[in-house]
């Protein structure tokens, strides 16, 4: 399936989305849009979003976004899934575990390191750093009292 064919399947699933191209299509819904058009995609017989190959967590300054990089082992096409203004006070936006299990993985990895919270997660806890670490590295206002990084925003 094409681009523009994807295109076209997302339009009639009527969500709100603001879609463009580049190597792959690219798909931008409000977060709280996310989970139910990840199913769709996913369930739909004609774009079969079977693989979750990546899910990466953006941090915006004002707020945090996550990318998804998913593909149809099937139809061999692939899409990127993109949020944003996910609130940074308090980051949440529902966990795709249910759809795909690869992603219990990038979502921990997240919540570490992010500190986005996934609704429904299976085991939302930190994956790389102590219980006891306090904040999240790959923040842009992460600060390291140690001087091990130095962030300049």
């Amino acid at each position: 399936m094409t681009n523009q064919q994807l295109e076209e399947v997302v339009k009639r699933l009527g969500v709100e989305a603001v879609i463009s191209e580049a190597q792959f299509l690219t798909v931008e819904v409000p977060f709280d849009k996310l989970f139910d058009l990840a199913r769709n995609l996913k369930e739909n017989e004609q774009t079969q979003m079977d693989y979750l190959i990546l899910i990466t967590g953006v941090d915006y300054v004002s707020s945090f976004g996550c990318t998804y990089l998913l593909t149809s082992t099937t139809h061999n096409h692939y899409m990127v899934l993109k949020t944003r203004n996910i609130d940074k006070a308090n980051p949440r936006v529902d966990s795709v575990t249910s759809l795909w299990q690869t992603a219990e993985y990038h979502e921990r990895e997240i919540y570490d390191l992010m500190g986005i919270t996934f609704n429904n997660h299976p085991d939302m806890r930190r994956m790389f750093l102590d219980e006891s670490w306090v904040g999240h590295p790959l923040r842009k206002d992460y600060v390291d009292e140690s001087n091990i990084i130095e962030r300049k925003y």
